[in-house]
Formats: structure tokens, C-alpha cells, sequence
């Protein structure tokens, strides 16, 4: 799916619609919106306020939701089934359908995902969209380094098991407990006095297992993760300014084009003065 895409509505009134409905004062609008329904649903999980202002609270919260339904209308009417072939488009499709879905009875459990609307500022603010698209083209990349970091937990999770398990069954008693125990030293929580230093105890060499772990997984895998995400990021932005760029250098050209068609035709005009 192309979550970078846009469409390209069809000549005349669509035309229009269309340059009007992707306009940036309205998606100023559309985004100031999204961030009204935010603190709007944030206000209605407070008793106090939904017994106060519940009337105004449930008003603000379907004139918000009628202006999303109204915006996907329009842009369907605009664009037509070239609407579905952007990710973004079928992205917010989703957000306001779900919204759509009555929340009672046994889909009361959906009034919780009206906050989904938030996201749609992922596709309405151009940066966060760079971002996810940044995130996206890194999956392949951060798909391999997560493979090599499983690789590591598992090796060092069977070797933990071996080594620990029978004095401290609480974190090495199975691979699995292993693991977890190893995903909390990699995140450096209580990893020192929690874990290694009571386990040296017992094991006083225990730190040729903890130290060469926390190299690994801490400083050097997700230091991968960080630097695939950077790279990607950078990919976008380039790809960006070149697509800005070239859209830049159509338009001259266009405009090149348009200046040489009116000389041409003040010239031809020109001529049949002279020749009268």
C-alpha cells in the first residue's frame, strides 16, 4: 500500500472539488478538528464533567464527527475510486468508519476506539506523515536487526537456563522466564542490583554472561534500530525534495511552454495586421 501517494482527481468540477477539499487552510481546519475531538473525548472519561457538560460534550463530539464523514464524502465524489489508492485515504476510511459503528450492546467495547480518531492527524499533518512513512520503508531493515536480537535471547536464554536456573528458578528456572529476565536487563531496569549482583553472589563469575549480553542487546541492536530508522528518515526526505523539485521544474516548464504558445500567437496575429 502507498501511504505516500496522491490522487489526481479528473478534469473540470471535480478538479475544483478536489483542489478544494486538499486545500491547506482546510486542512488547517480539519487538523484543529481532530485536535478539538481529542480533548473532547479526554473531557468525557471524567464523571464530573460528563454529569455538567454532557449536552455540549456529545454536540461537539457529532459535529466533529459529521465534518470527518462530510470531508471522506466529498473526496469520494472528487477523486472516485482513484480515492482507494491512497493508504492514507483508506487509513482515515477506517478511523471514521469504525466511528460510524453504533457502540452499544455487545460493540460497547468500540465506544473505547473513538480516540482512533486522534491518528488521523498522522495523515493530515504532513511531518507526521513523513515519519510514518520513514517507519514503513525501515520495516525490512528493523525485520532483520529484530530477527538477529531474537537470535541473541535465545542463545543467551538457553545458556541462562543452564547456568541459573537451579539456584534462581524465579528468573532462569525456564527459557522463558529466561527471556524475560534478559528483556529487562536490556532495558537497564534494576538489571545491576536486581539481577547480576545477587546472582554473582552465587556465581561470581556471572558477569562474563550479564556484561557481553548488555553489550549486544543494549548498545549495539538497538543502536541498529535507531540507525535503519535514521537512514530510512533521511531516504524519505530526499525523495521528498526531489518530488518537490521536480514538480518545481514541470511547472516552469509549463510555464515556458505557455509563454512560447502567447508569443507565438501575438506573432501570427502581428503578421495578419502587417499583411492587411
Amino acid at each position: 500500500m502507498d501511504y505516500g501517494s496522491t490522487q489526481t482527481p479528473a478534469p473540470g468540477w471535480q478538479q475544483r472539488l478536489g483542489d478544494w477539499i486538499e486545500s491547506p487552510a482546510l486542512r488547517r481546519l480539519i487538523t484543529v478538528l481532530i485536535l478539538i475531538n481529542a480533548v473532547v473525548l479526554g473531557v468525557e472519561t471524567s464523571d464530573v464533567a460528563r454529569a455538567r457538560f454532557g449536552a455540549v460534550l456529545l454536540w461537539l463530539n457529532q459535529g466533529v464527527l459529521a465534518v470527518f464523514v462530510a470531508e471522506l464524502v466529498i473526496k469520494l465524489v472528487a477523486f472516485g475510486p482513484r480515492f482507494f489508492r491512497s493508504g492514507w485515504n483508506v487509513f482515515d476510511f477506517l478511523i471514521v468508519g469504525i466511528a460510524l459503528v453504533p457502540a452499544s450492546g455487545p460493540l460497547q467495547i468500540l465506544r473505547s476506539l473513538r480516540i482512533l480518531r486522534v491518528l488521523r492527524l498522522l495523515s493530515t499533518v504532513q511531518r507526521l506523515r513523513m515519519l510514518v512513512d520513514s517507519l514503513l520503508q525501515a520495516l525490512p531493515g528493523i525485520g532483520w536487526t529484530a530477527a538477529l536480537l531474537l537470535m541473541m535471547f535465545y542463545v543467551f536464554g538457553v545458556m541462562g537456563t543452564e547456568l541459573f536456573g537451579d539456584q534462581f528458578p524465579d528468573w532462569f528456572g525456564s527459557l522463558g522466564k529466561s527471556a524475560y529476565t534478559l528483556f529487562q536487563i536490556m532495558t537497564l531496569e534494576s538489571w545491576s542490583m536486581g539481577i547480576a549482583r545477587p546472582v554473582m553472589e552465587a556465581y561470581p563469575w556471572a558477569w562474563l554472561f550479564f556484561v557481553p549480553f548488555i553489550l549486544i542487546s543494549s548498545f549495539m541492536v538497538l543502536n541498529l534500530f535507531i540507525a535503519i530508522i535514521v537512514s530510512a528518515t533521511q531516504e524519505v526526505h530526499e525523495s521528498e525534495q526531489r518530488a518537490e523539485r521536480q514538480a518545481a521544474d514541470d511547472k516552469a516548464r509549463h510555464e515556458r511552454e505557455e509563454i512560447v504558445r502567447l508569443l507565438r500567437d501575438i506573432s501570427e496575429r502581428m503578421a495578419k495586421l502587417e499583411q492587411r
